[in-house]
């Protein structure tokens, strides 16, 4: 099995029902075991126009899928949600992104691993510094790399009481 980083985010109709969503199809999806979930966090969104709010999260599944197998288990979820892709960084039902898969460096035409954006996105890497070790956050973003994270105006935990899920 190799653990694998799955990031989720919605911003259209009903974004935190979506992401909920995902997660249960992701757990009963063959071959997959979620291992861990983040809490759910608001999120601006960046894109073209005026878009509502994302709500974000991680998980940690472990998989006895291929990388590639693996996204196309992601992106098949997605077209059930709805997912169009006819403008980059457009509203979206469910955006899956497949962030990290153990620690494999994968460079194909339809997938990168570790995910291109991933380090530069606070709402991929504060849900992923909820479940992931810092030390393999570290791996990525060097050993002197800051992986406590807090509020900010771009950024937010949605329930004050909602916790990290981990195994």
């Amino acid at each position: 099995m190799i653990r694998s980083y799955i990031a989720l985010g919605s911003n259209l109709d009903q974004p935190k029902q979506q992401v909920l969503t995902a997660i249960q199809t992701i757990a009963v999806t063959p071959d997959c075991h979620i291992i861990a979930q983040s809490r759910l966090y608001g999120s601006i969104a960046i894109g073209p126009g005026t878009q509502g709010n994302y709500v974000n999260a991680v998980i940690a599944i472990d998989t006895s899928l291929n990388a590639h197998d693996l996204l196309s288990a992601l992106q098949a979820i997605e077209a059930r949600h709805h997912r169009q892709r006819n403008t980059r960084w457009a509203a979206r039902t469910l955006d899956l992104d497949l962030l990290l898969y153990g620690r494999e460096n994968i460079h194909t035409s339809d997938l990168i691993i570790p995910h291109p954006r991933m380090f530069d996105r606070d709402f991929v890497l504060r849900p992923l510094a909820d479940i992931a070790p810092a030390e393999l956050l570290r791996h990525y973003l060097g050993e002197n790399a800051n992986v406590n994270y807090s509020d900010n105006d771009n950024l937010w935990v949605l329930a004050s009481d909602d916790k990290a899920i981990t195994n």
